[in-house]
């Protein structure tokens, strides 16, 4: 295993214990408790889910202030932003980039308090995380995957969106 800092602080780059692969398929160990502790990170989870999408679809930023969360790729390749929106923190707005896919196999763990969101490079990509507390949608916040006062660059011009994703406003209220 090995874990990896990143331009964001608290934002880490994983590749797991576990990875196997011969003329049968592959084998990837997401995730041990045990080992992850070992590894300084002992975040308890307590929710899986995972997002199918399409090529072109980018599923915009969203986070919540409780919520830590272990990213990763099951099918495909996807391209990751993560944004720091922590008011707080000196690293307020800046954000980082991240490319997973299936050939990759690694991991980001994102901290509470940093919003996320993703683009499907391939035809199809699964996108797999881990949470620290249940889904709720009432406590998510939302930035603009283009939002100019923040400027994340994206690998696809004219994305496919949510209505959620599509409509709302820059952070700055333009």
């Amino acid at each position: 295993m090995k874990v990896e800092t990143t331009p964001l602080e608290g934002v880490l780059l994983i590749t797991p214990p576990t990875m196997f692969s011969d003329h049968r398929g592959a084998y990837v160990e997401l995730y041990n408790k045990e080992t992850y502790a070992a590894a300084g990170i002992d975040q308890e989870f307590v929710e899986d889910d995972i997002s199918v999408s399409a090529g072109n679809v980018l599923r915009g930023v969203h986070g919540d202030m409780r919520t830590c969360k272990l990213v990763s790729c099951l099918e495909g390749t996807f391209y990751l932003v993560v944004v720091n929106f922590d008011e707080s923190s000196p690293q307020y707005r800046q954000w980082t980039s991240f490319t997973l896919s299936e050939e990759n196999r690694l991991q980001v763990l994102i901290p509470a308090k940093f919003g996320n969101g993703h683009a499907a490079l391939s035809e199809r990509a699964i996108f797999h995380y881990k949470q620290s507390n249940a889904y709720d949608r009432a406590s998510q916040f939302t930035i603009r995957w283009d939002d100019p006062a923040i400027g994340m660059e994206w690998p696809l011009s004219a994305p496919i969106l949510s209505d959620r994703d599509r409509d709302v406003g820059n952070i700055d209220g333009d």
